[in-house]
């Protein structure tokens, strides 16, 4: 179940919330979606279920959501840390989903039972914890099955035991072939759980790529070598900066070019270590003030939405 959003948009009076966003959200991976506080990822994740008025169309495996009977089998949704009537019961509240999607009773149970929330299905999630209530909007997510799964900050509230079982979860859901799109503010966990980056700002697509993509545009070649000042010279206009006694940094080299360089010209090397940028970095580098860059992965460019 791949997801293609296609120009969506859309004003708040004068505000721009959500400008010509496209990108892809493909299936068999999870995609983080990233921005600073006030970027539009919620706005724009209510725009692609329609949710919102707005313009432009998201398109789940080429039809959009209306075109299907039953929208919670095609995309499962958690937007909200709270999506449910304070008085209910936890089992009430996804008997009622359960019944809207025609599914039997042990469905309710086989969910409650996945999120850990078994023993306490008969409480009511007024008196749940913010972790105990981002479970509950997990497992009626996940209720119907649904070939892919929109979550606004699921982790909020949760404990590191929580938050490592929810990464592990959404990695064994995506790898079944179905589209999982996160958005979050926990950079490091993101870095651990996502496959894929989608990074907005002022509304705006700032970056869509692999992580590893993302993080390895903003890395360098560490080499420490007997003549760090010979080596440094040979680089021509190659972008570099020395680090320590005996080490340079060198910008838009790999580390076979540096290497057969300083080969080539007899220098001996110590340590030759390609470095690469955290997630963290790389995303407040992206959404910075200021900030201009844009990037787009091959594969978006050559055939997704960009």
């Amino acid at each position: 179940m791949a997801i293609d959003v296609q120009g969506i948009g859309k004003s708040f009076g004068s505000t721009r919330a959500v400008d010509d966003l496209s990108f892809h959200v493909p299936d068999g991976v999870v995609t983080g979606f990233l921005g600073p506080n006030g970027a539009g990822k919620s706005t724009a994740m209510r725009l692609m279920l329609g949710l919102d008025r707005g313009e432009g169309a998201t398109l789940y495996n080429g039809k959009t959501l209306k075109a299907y009977p039953h929208a919670s089998q095609v995309v499962g949704t958690h937007l909200d840390a709270r999506p449910f009537l304070p008085g209910r019961s936890a089992r009430d509240h996804l008997r009622m989903l359960a019944t809207d999607a025609k599914l039997p009773g042990s469905r309710i149970d086989e969910v409650l039972d996945i999120v850990g929330l078994a023993e306490v299905a008969k409480k009511r999630p007024k008196g749940f914890s913010l972790g105990m209530a981002q479970r509950l909007g997990l497992a009626g997510a996940i209720l119907a099955d649904p070939d892919a799964l929109m979550l606004d900050e699921p982790a909020n509230g949760l404990d590191p035991q929580s938050i490592q079982w929810l990464r592990q979860f959404l990695k064994h859901y995506a790898s079944q072939g179905k589209a999982v799109l996160v958005s979050s503010h926990l950079l490091s966990e993101m870095q651990l759980m996502a496959d894929h980056i989608v990074v907005i700002a002022a509304g705006k697509l700032v970056a869509d790529g692999t992580v590893d993509e993302l993080t390895s545009l903003r890395g360098d070649v560490l080499v420490r070598c007997d003549d760090a000042d010979r080596l440094a010279g040979l680089l021509g206009e190659v972008p570099v900066r020395r680090e320590g006694i005996d080490g340079v940094a060198i910008n838009g080299l790999t580390t076979d070019a540096v290497g057969r360089i300083a080969f080539d010209n007899g220098i001996a090397v110590y340590e030759l270590t390609k470095r690469t940028a955290s997630l963290e970095d790389t995303f407040f580098e992206l959404t910075g003030e200021g900030q201009q860059f844009a990037f787009k992965s091959v594969d978006s460019a050559e055939g997704g939405a960009s």
